[in-house]
């Protein structure tokens, strides 16, 4: 099994990076890269709709399903307009930072309102509406203003600085996995997750700081070659690996939680030994607001147009 992890692990990372690099040549940013991130978003939803059917939660699966990929679209089109205006997240990137999240309120409260007039048309008596509701709302926040967040840090500030916040992540899981099995004794969450230990997390948050410098040193300015990399301090580098690993692994422990709650140890067997793209993703989603807020920061650098 080791070795098959090994293997798709490698071929999943070889596949990206082909992907980043179509991508940094396209003439439309993530021309790429939005097919593979709504096929992630459909198949994400469709595995977190079916937790919360065992949960007794059961949203209209449409409806949902409708939503989260029009919050990664949606992202995608607003992003690419501003690129295309040649906006650089520098100087007066403040008065940008205040209104993309002046939105947040509106957005979420639509998505409130769909999904309870969604839950108003299907009422035919007793119908779990409350439980319902929750699921939907859940769905929309986990799964699709996450992903939405992360194509906003794609866009934003470049695929350079997407690819620093999958590597730190990534490789944050990679040592927690191999710090765990060589060195775990002290469990860290046996009643949610029983196989991660303190010392995996320790190793986690080491791997993460390492892997975010190695992306700051080459692959952020290897990646972004439309714009001009001014790098920020060292500790930033450092921070980002510690924040962005810590919300990696609290992303592991939530959808664990939720897997726990209904009884099962994978999303789905859609990819044998990874188990299902949830359980891939659940790292990544709790994560992209941190490494976006750390860009927004300044803490990582800037960006200057050539």
């Amino acid at each position: 099994m080791l070795r098959w992890r090994f293997l798709l692990g490698t071929l999943i990372i070889a596949a990206l990076v082909g992907l980043c690099r179509l991508d940094t040549r396209a003439t439309v940013p993530g021309l790429y890269l939005m097919p593979v991130v709504v096929f992630i978003t459909f198949l994400a939803t469709k595995e977190l709709l079916d937790l919360l059917a065992d949960a007794g939660m059961r949203p209209l699966a449409p409806v949902v399903h409708l939503v989260n990929l029009l919050l990664v679209i949606t992202a995608w089109v607003k992003y690419t307009d501003l690129v295309q205006q040649n906006f650089t997240p520098q100087g007066d990137f403040s008065d940008f930072f205040f209104l993309v999240f002046s939105q947040l309120e509106l957005t979420v409260g639509l998505l409130i309102f769909v999904i309870f007039i969604s839950e108003m048309c299907r009422r035919h008596g007793p119908s779990g509406a409350t439980a319902n509701v929750a699921g939907g709302i859940l769905a929309f926040l986990y799964v699709g203003m996450m992903l939405h967040c992360a194509v906003s840090l794609r866009m934003v500030f470049g695929i350079g600085a997407m690819a620093a916040w999958i590597i730190v992540v990534k490789m944050g899981d990679s040592g927690a996995y191999l710090f765990g099995r060589l060195f775990g004794r002290h469990k860290l969450a046996p009643l949610i997750s029983p196989g991660k230990t303190i010392e995996g997390t320790v190793g986690g948050l080491a791997f993460a700081c390492l892997g975010s410098v190695l992306a700051f040193q080459f692959v952020v300015p290897f990646c972004n070659v439309s714009l001009e990399y001014r790098p920020g301090p060292w500790w930033g580098w450092i921070a980002f690996g510690l924040l962005v690993g810590t919300a990696g692994i609290f992303g592991d422990l939530a959808e664990s939680l939720l897997k726990r709650d209904v009884g099962r140890k994978d999303s789905s067997e859609w990819m044998p030994g990874f188990g299902g793209v949830l359980d891939i993703l659940d790292s990544l989603l709790l994560s992209a607001p941190v490494a976006w807020f750390c860009w927004a920061s300044g803490m990582l650098g800037h960006f200057t147009q050539h």
